[in-house]
């Protein structure tokens, strides 16, 4: 059973990823929820958690006309299978297939799909790949090796569907940085001793309280130079940015991740200064509302502190959450760029 304050927790934010998985009994009106349910929300006091709506119906309790908690629609259901389907297919699967096994057309399959899922079929494929791409290139004792585990029909089809991606290629992820200069400095500022590192490409590491032993850990195979003239100019930008926040999309980067993790690190560089968003918010605008605790972990695994400003992510209930650096940083930098 999922401990109360999580279940709590995703009650609040409404997410749809624990539906299934517990309901919510509410003592006061005698009924029990989805934790998705739009209704308004109860008082902590009068709720109660059940593993499946039989526990809540012993209970005395009756399911909610709104929020049908004890019903998979059948959307829901023609969703999972195809999920299911794509995940277990070893070549991509044709919208037509999936769409058939499910009684839709093609055209309304698509629309049901993406309602869902926050994309496409063939969209969804697309991410899974990269995904095992990226698991496989840190497993893999060759780059060749993990694009055909993750199931690419050949390189070229990897760096095609890969093109534009923020980060190191490939060969860098697999042998620990090797091959890549990265030039580094700890610099002091108004937040405390801050580390950034960069290579050719963009930052590749900005955080704090760290220094060379935390960029070796990382990176075991590069060739670390402190500090340097060309990354002195970039060093300046970045300082810059933490003391005066601003716009800084301007500031290179050199990050890596999952297909899921980079598009939630690129909605997180659209948020203004000065502004703030809750994990259900931020998992809604990377088109996946579901997947409130994957965005929470997407945010929490960034490696460039401030210019990807995951300190801009908040609780729905207004509480700042975790930070990797510490809560008092956080606030710190919530409160200079509110002003």
């Amino acid at each position: 059973m999922i401990a109360d304050d999580e279940a709590w927790q995703a009650v609040l934010e409404r997410d749809r990823a624990f539906d299934g998985r517990f309901v919510t009994g509410v003592l006061t009106t005698g009924i029990y929820c989805r934790p998705s349910c739009a209704a308004r929300h109860p008082a902590r006091g009068n709720v109660r958690f059940f593993a499946d709506g039989a526990a809540a119906r012993a209970a005395g309790l009756r399911p909610c006309k709104r929020c049908s908690p004890d019903d998979v629609s059948r959307d829901e259901r023609a969703v999972l299978a195809a999920v299911a389907a794509i995940k277990a297919a070893e070549q991509p699967l044709a919208l037509a297939a999936l769409a058939g096994e499910a009684g839709y057309s093609p055209s309304h399959f698509q629309r049901v799909f993406a309602r869902h899922t926050g994309m496409s079929p063939a969209a969804y494929a697309r991410a899974l790949m990269a995904e095992r791409a990226a698991q496989a290139l840190s497993e893999e004792c060759s780059v060749t090796e993990a694009i055909y585990a993750a199931g690419y029909s050949g390189p070229s089809r990897f760096y095609e569907a890969n093109e534009g991606r923020l980060g190191m290629m490939p060969s860098a992820w697999v042998n620990g940085g090797k091959g890549t200069a990265i030039h580094w400095a700890v610099v002091e500022t108004t937040l405390g001793a801050m580390l950034v590192a960069a290579t050719d490409k963009g930052v590749c590491r900005l955080s704090f309280n760290e220094g060379r032993e935390a960029l070796e850990a990382r990176f075991p195979q590069a060739e670390l130079i402190e500090g340097g003239t060309a990354f002195a100019a970039l060093l300046r930008q970045v300082v810059d940015a933490v003391e005066a926040p601003g716009d800084f999309g301007h500031i290179p980067l050199d990050v890596k991740g999952t297909a899921f993790q980079e598009a939630v690190w690129r909605e997180l560089r659209r948020i203004p200064p000065g502004e703030t968003r809750t994990y259900a918010e931020l998992a809604a605008a990377v088109g996946k509302p579901r997947a409130v605790r994957a965005a929470g972990s997407a945010n929490g695994a960034n490696n460039v502190a401030v210019l990807i400003p995951c300190h801009r992510v908040i609780r729905t209930g207004g509480g700042l959450g975790g930070y990797a650096y510490g809560l008092e940083i956080k606030r710190k930098l919530l409160e200079k760029e509110a002003k």
